[in-house]
């Protein structure tokens, strides 16, 4: 299968790197040339054009940073792609995106899906990404082993379907990021060892992976990017917005996003365990650890 992966990206390397690694050719590109060039030495095709990338492919692999991004991008793409095309967009957008993404490639006898992730880089660069799919179990058949070789892939529904399904993991990833912040502080502010709280609640009904990764990140203050802040604010205003338009007030959300908006304009590319540096503004002499922060 000829495959074109465009976005070279925080997650886009290590994504093509899989792909790379599980024996797939891929032709690469990327708005940043030098990026795309990077990964000739592990096997990709670096293409000097969007025309060139996608030319003849079977399989276009898009991920980049949003929604009018990927507009832009397939659109220009457009005349250069082949009758019957599957594309499979990554990103993470709106779901009315993906949704006009899909009938503007159906109306010219191409195909789409929505892919988005979760895993964050380490999940990238393991290939142990959680993939949400959306579109035509035809389409799903066409491209799960090559979605396999970077990660878990699920079917949700139809096309818009896996944008859905990120905007719930997103929102349960941005609330207990914020849980597991306040969680910590508190035991250290009433005297106890933060440490040794969250090795004791581990294994309990509190337990998650976010306590696990993110809660370590806190206490040594790592708040180097894997999923960044500013990410995270725009999947919590994506989250607001699918809300609205299905009718749902969903207030925590609505306050998790303010404060990932509080902290976005100092901290846009951290981590977005960043969430204790927010918590942290709102209670003046508190801080988690004694450690140095690390911002990059």
């Amino acid at each position: 299968m000829r495959i074109s992966f465009l976005g070279i990206g925080l997650m886009g390397e290590p994504m093509v790197r899989r792909l790379l690694q599980a024996g797939y050719t891929v032709t690469v590109w990327n708005r940043s040339p030098a990026k795309a060039a990077a990964l000739a030495e592990a096997g990709a095709r670096p293409a000097a054009t969007l025309a060139d990338a996608v030319g003849g492919a079977e399989l276009v692999i898009s991920m980049l940073a949003t929604g009018p991004v990927v507009a832009e991008v397939l659109t220009a793409a457009l005349p250069a792609l082949r009758s019957g095309v599957l594309w499979v967009d990554m990103s993470s957008t709106k779901q009315a995106e993906a949704q006009q993404f899909h009938a503007q490639l159906r109306d010219r006898g191409m195909h789409f899906m929505d892919a988005p992730v979760s895993g964050g880089v380490g999940g990238a660069q393991a290939g142990s990404l959680a993939i949400m799919a959306g579109g035509s179990g035809a389409d799903y058949a066409r491209a799960q082993a090559v979605l396999a070789a970077m990660g878990r892939p699920t079917l949700v529904g139809p096309a818009g379907s896996g944008q859905v399904a990120k905007l719930c993991n997103q929102l349960i990833v941005g609330a207990t990021l914020h849980v597991v912040a306040e969680a910590l502080l508190l035991a250290q502010a009433a005297g106890a060892d933060p440490a040794a709280v969250r090795a004791a609640i581990r294994g309990g009904y509190a337990d998650s992976t976010i306590l696990e990764i993110h809660g370590q990140r806190m206490l040594e203050r790592n708040f180097v990017a894997g999923g960044q802040v500013k990410t995270q604010l725009k999947d919590m205003h994506n989250i607001l917005h699918a809300a609205r338009a299905a009718g749902l007030a969903l207030p925590l959300t609505q306050l998790v996003a303010e404060r990932y908006q509080a902290i976005a304009a100092d901290y846009p590319q951290a981590d977005h365990s960043a969430a204790l540096l927010a918590l942290e503004q709102l209670n003046p002499g508190q801080r988690l650890g004694s450690g140095p922060d690390r911002l990059a």
